[in-house]
């Protein structure tokens, strides 16, 4: 298995027996020369002494000669030297030359018969004193030491490894667990959850995390489902309407003249093309979609427009002397139908009045429509927003609604940065507040 293609448990097995690895042989090999140096300075400290040893006495008495006991150690080497002569050696150095005109700054090492010594020099009053220390002692702590580190530092990777191997699989179930569980989640069980772990450690935020990412998309497909059940059942009205209307005039040409024909297929067309028309603005605000060309738009111009609108096509009375001045950045085209739609759901349900109000304070446009019609109870003034919902008083469908176009509103708004909100009107009915943005 390649390193790309493992397990996140792998590789981060792999990263920390690695980091871990490194760490060892590092310091293993510190290890290995600080014992290494330790062990010679301790010979070093032994052969100055001995070095020392000779002088003091060749100072004291005068003598440059080795005790008897000095010349025949096998373990250790000594030599006197006068200007560069060796006047006296101990056994092991008797066939060497000399191993130094002067007091060394340091020790060397010297090889006889096949053993090496640690060799220094110390200067007396008349003579050179060279004594060595035998390098087996240190040779032998070597030769077991190296190898105990060679084999320990191994050992230790593979415990590191299993280690880390095991306390990672441990850390990771939780995650194995929940991976399974989201695996078995379908279209048709949206509603199962996951196991949230008690501590309160990043499994627990994920799987936190995990259920309310679930509920979302639980909540998506339920208002998927039902916008599509309401849709096929606010489309059907219509068809339903020019099929009948279509054998009526087929099996009665009599009852139904082309005029009545062309008239009704007008208005359950328009219908028809009123409900896609929104449907389509939805999903595209859905999909944050929304072609919106930011221009600087004067919302009181839209409002007047409509208002005139509203007085040559209805017997309402329209009241627009509220309308300020107000600009805010936008797309012309949507918002203008944010003001169509609140105007015709005023119209709609307004017994005589209106009222159109537009007010630029604070940062904020706030665009208001107002009718004396019935009202929208407390309670109901959320649900008025959701897609295809009519109270029944108030929105029944033989008044031309379609239950899109206070929602659409509500996404329009949103795209420009704003809200909507639904009051009790001075005029009785309903009040319907868009605030956004104004123009920078």
């Amino acid at each position: 298995m390649t390193v790309g293609r493992a397990s996140l448990r792998a590789r981060i097995v792999l990263a920390a027996t690695g980091v871990v690895a490194v760490a060892l042989v590092i310091g293993a090999v510190l290890f290995v020369l600080l014992f290494q140096w330790s062990l010679q300075e301790s010979l070093r400290s032994a052969a100055e002494s001995d070095a020392s040893t000779i002088t003091n006495r060749l100072d004291s008495t005068g003598v440059v000669s080795l005790t008897p006991e000095e010349r025949d150690d096998d373990d250790r080497l000594f030599q006197l030297m006068v200007d560069g002569t060796v006047v006296d050696a101990s056994e092991e150095a008797d066939d060497l030359g000399a191993l130094a005109d002067d007091e060394l700054d340091t020790w060397i090492t010297v090889e006889v018969d096949g053993d090496r010594y640690l060799v220094v020099a110390e200067d007396a009053d008349d003579a050179v004193v060279v004594a060595g220390r035998e390098l087996d002692d240190v040779d032998e702590a070597m030769g077991v030491v190296v190898p105990l580190v060679a084999v320990a530092v191994p050992l230790l990777l593979a415990l590191v490894a299993l280690t880390v191997w095991l306390v990672v699989g441990r850390a990771l179930r939780p995650v194995e667990r929940m991976r399974r569980e989201v695996d078995a989640v379908t279209a048709t069980s949206l509603e199962r959850r996951i196991a949230q772990p008690a501590a309160s450690d990043e499994i627990s935020r994920l799987a936190a995390t995990m259920n309310r990412m679930l509920q979302r998309l639980d909540d998506s497909q339920r208002a998927q489902r039902r916008f599509i059940s309401d849709a096929s059942h606010e489309l059907k009205s219509p068809l339903a309407s020019l099929r009948q209307y279509a054998e009526v005039a087929a099996s009665y040409p009599d009852r139904m003249s082309a005029t009545d024909l062309a008239d009704a297929i007008r208005d359950e067309g328009g219908r028809l093309e009123a409900i896609v028309r929104g449907m389509l603005v939805l999903a595209r605000a859905d999909e944050n979609s929304l072609e919106r060309s930011l221009v600087e738009v004067d919302l009181d111009d839209i409002l007047l427009a409509e208002a005139a609108r509203l007085r040559d096509s209805t017997a309402l009375a329209v009241d627009s002397s509220g309308v300020g001045a107000g600009r805010v950045d936008g797309s012309p085209e949507l918002l203008a139908q944010v003001v169509r739609n609140l105007a015709d759901n005023a119209a709609r349900h307004a017994a005589s009045r209106i009222g159109l109000s537009l007010v630029e304070a604070d940062g904020l446009v706030t665009l208001a429509v107002d009718d004396d019609g019935p009202g929208i109870p407390s309670s109901e003034r959320e649900r008025v927003f959701e897609r295809f919902v009519r109270l029944d008083d108030a929105r029944a469908r033989d008044s031309g609604g379609s239950g899109l176009g206070l929602a659409i509103v509500r996404e329009l708004a949103a795209a420009h940065g704003g809200s909507v909100h639904l009051e009790t009107s001075v005029l009785g009915g309903a009040r319907v507040e868009v605030r956004l943005p104004a123009s920078s």
